[in-house]
């Protein structure tokens, strides 16, 4: 593979589509934790923003898809937007170098963050590589998928200098795992046919549309204890997965609009806060 051919690789394996998963509840937190305009320009804010928006998205997809060859020979996803595994010794050792480089993470940010940078690297890695594996389990998949918030968390950490509220937690892990359990609806067939547990092929199509629901009614509910607007945000998602499931939409059709909908909801999070922050 040429130099160009891996950089376009790597750049489709890091799901640019998704960075915003990473990245995003970063701004979040940073919005929500900072106490003066200043605070949000921090250099340990800066650097979370960095390494969540790319490097982390290269390592965290890079082991999924590393551990995932096998599976993803049939996997239809692939065919289009995603990319498969080749095994490239060079794109190997930038996933592995793009793990390490989270080590910055820890020496830009303040201990109070650590224990989040610290879940991220563990269930980022246990999720898709052994002795783990946490997405061959059912339910197990759905619940280590919290990773997705936790550089938000770090990032209120590190500008707040404390804890982010339980409640904001518990909500934003719900909706984690909401969002994985619906992007593997798509995958319960070739999952199956592979012979892969997950929550989704446990559960089959229509209660997993039911499981999601939940999940997400439980993001709401909780948001709501922090602030009823956040609750009523947070809403969007039961709405939305309830009108996919009754519409009889394909699924797979709409997997691709989540991150138009995570967008908009993850934007007008980020602006509620700038706004707090500049009008109190």
């Amino acid at each position: 593979m040429s130099d160009p051919g891996r950089l376009r690789y790597l750049l489709a394996l890091s799901r640019p589509r998704f960075w915003l998963y990473l990245a995003g509840p970063v701004l979040v937190g940073v919005a929500f934790g900072a106490e003066s305009v200043a605070g949000l320009f921090t250099p340990g804010a800066a650097v979370a923003f960095a390494y969540f928006l790319l490097p982390a998205n290269v390592y965290l997809y890079g082991v999924n898809d590393a551990f995932d060859a096998e599976i993803d020979a049939e996997n239809p996803k692939k065919d289009g937007r995603e990319a498969r595994w080749r095994g490239d010794p060079f794109v190997a050792a930038v996933v592995v170098a793009c793990g390490l480089l989270g080590a910055a993470t820890f020496l830009a940010l303040p201990r109070v963050a650590w224990p989040y940078l610290a879940g991220f690297f563990f269930l980022g890695t246990e999720y898709s590589a052994p002795p783990l594996r946490f997405k061959t389990t059912p339910f197990l998949d759905s619940l280590s998928n919290g990773l997705y918030v936790l550089p938000g968390a770090a990032a209120y950490a590190a500008v707040a200098g404390t804890h982010p509220p339980v409640a904001a937690l518990v909500g934003a892990w719900a909706w984690a795992m909401g969002m994985h359990t619906f992007s593997a609806i798509p995958d319960i067939e070739p999952d199956r046919e592979a012979g892969v547990r997950t929550t989704a092929t446990f559960l089959g199509e229509a209660r997993t549309h039911a499981y999601c629901l939940a999940c997400w009614l439980a993001a709401a509910a909780a948001f709501a204890l922090v602030d009823v607007r956040l609750g009523a945000l947070l809403s969007a998602y039961p709405v939305a997965v309830f009108a996919v499931f009754r519409s009889g939409i394909d699924v797979e059709r709409a997997y691709w609009w989540y991150p138009a909908l995570n967008t908009v909801v993850g934007a007008t999070l980020t602006l509620g806060g700038l706004w707090r922050l500049v009008n109190g």
